[in-house]
């Protein structure tokens, strides 16, 4: 039986969020311990930067290093010791959330993004990533009717095509590691992928 950690990424309007709790309920029912976070965010200190990510105007040098920032916090503070002791970390994106968003999305330089990966990560990856995997327009309709958009949220299409093709090449990179969803199925057949996928991996 794994137990380890688990990300879930992909654009805005994909419908992450409300998997990632179901899956945690999932675990905890067959007695997991489970530690439900997300990034950029998961610490007083990360949740912070998070606010400013969304809200205020900067470079895509500014947004990796806050990004890398947050993750560093987080990893120390909760992802390390949620592992070390056991735990499963569900975590509402991660690292290729940056190599999608800043080197996808803004073109940001992604050499760069990968020495901020290796000083801040020190070899820690997810051991499973669910890509929940969306056309952009059908991301956007579901965003216009979700809620008001934030900094990110209110790219344009073209951008999140970009983004998209960023977690593309991330799951080129480590098949082994990424699960790629349909996310625009209906909500109870990603729900059948996410549960069948994880028990065929023995979660």
């Amino acid at each position: 039986m794994n137990h380890g950690f688990i990300t879930f990424e992909g654009i805005d309007g994909a419908g992450k969020s409300s998997h990632i709790e179901a899956l945690a309920q999932w675990l905890r029912v067959r007695g997991r311990e489970v530690l439900l976070t997300r990034e950029p965010g998961g610490t007083a200190l990360a949740e912070r930067l998070r606010e400013l990510l969304l809200h205020e105007p900067m470079d895509a040098l500014t947004e990796s290093l806050l990004v890398f920032a947050a993750r560093r916090d987080h990893l120390r503070q909760r992802i390390e010791p949620a592992l070390a002791r056991g735990a499963t970390v569900l975590c509402d994106r991660f690292t290729d959330a940056t190599f999608a968003y800043q080197g996808g999305g803004r073109g940001f330089d992604l050499a760069v993004l990968g020495q901020l990966e290796g000083w801040v990560q020190q070899g820690r990856q997810p051991d499973l990533t669910l890509w929940f995997d969306l056309p952009p327009t059908v991301a956007a309709r579901r965003r216009a009717a979700a809620r008001a958009a934030d900094r990110f949220e209110s790219e344009d299409e073209i951008f999140f095509t970009r983004v998209r093709e960023g977690y593309a090449a991330r799951a080129t990179a480590a098949p082994e590691r990424f699960i790629r969803i349909d996310a625009e199925q209906p909500r109870e057949a990603v729900w059948a992928q996410i549960e069948r996928e994880l028990q065929e991996r023995g979660w």
